[in-house]
């Protein structure tokens, strides 16, 4: 017993000269709940700002989600119209493509037409032309032959090959050459005895 005894006097002297020394038990755990109660506040203070930080970021996620969905439900209507609208297009296209043929068949049809009545006007022309006007040369001296030059004249002075030609039409290139070759004097005479 005189050990506890002993021991209770030693914790009192002790915790008499703590409160000596330190200042007292009321000073102390005054300051040390003042500044944990600052230190508690500012922690609460950070924690709200926190929290509101996370609440605009959940806002702005929220804002953006929805704007995602409407955009999407925006470029879904665009598709849906494009696609309509390359359907009409093309429905055009094909229809234009079709009537460019039959127009270009008509085309082909009237111009061959065309052709055909100025091969037949020529082959007239070429018939007619020692009657008409514009024929310079004796109608009893010209021999028809049509192909590949359409007459030959035998005058008195010369000997003429003529090509007759109407509208815009032009030699080809057999009647070309036979022209180089008279302009280059290379025409001759010769004499073939059959026996």
């Amino acid at each position: 017993m005189d050990i506890v005894f002993c021991s209770a006097i030693i914790v009192a002297l002790l915790w008499f000269l703590y409160v000596k020394i330190f200042g007292g038990t009321k000073h102390q755990p005054t300051q040390t709940n003042t500044d944990l109660d600052r230190l508690i506040q500012r922690e609460q203070q950070k924690e709200k700002e926190h929290e509101s930080k996370i609440n605009n970021l959940y806002e702005e996620i929220n804002k953006l989600k929805n704007t995602e969905s409407q955009l999407n439900i925006n470029y879904n209507n665009l598709k849906l119209a494009y696609l309509e609208l390359d359907k009409v297009n093309s429905k055009e296209i094909d229809s234009l493509n079709k009537k460019l043929e039959e127009t270009t068949e008509a085309k082909k049809k009237v111009t061959s037409q065309k052709k055909s009545s100025e091969v037949r006007l020529g082959h007239i022309a070429e018939t007619l032309a020692p009657f008409l006007d514009q024929f310079d040369f004796d109608p009893e001296t010209c021999v028809f032959l049509g192909r590949p030059i359409d007459y030959i004249s035998f005058g008195d002075d010369e000997i003429t090959l003529i090509e007759v030609k109407s509208g815009k039409s032009q030699l080809n290139a057999k009647q070309r050459h036979i022209r180089d070759q008279v302009k280059a004097k290379l025409v001759t005479w010769k004499e073939v005895r059959i026996k």
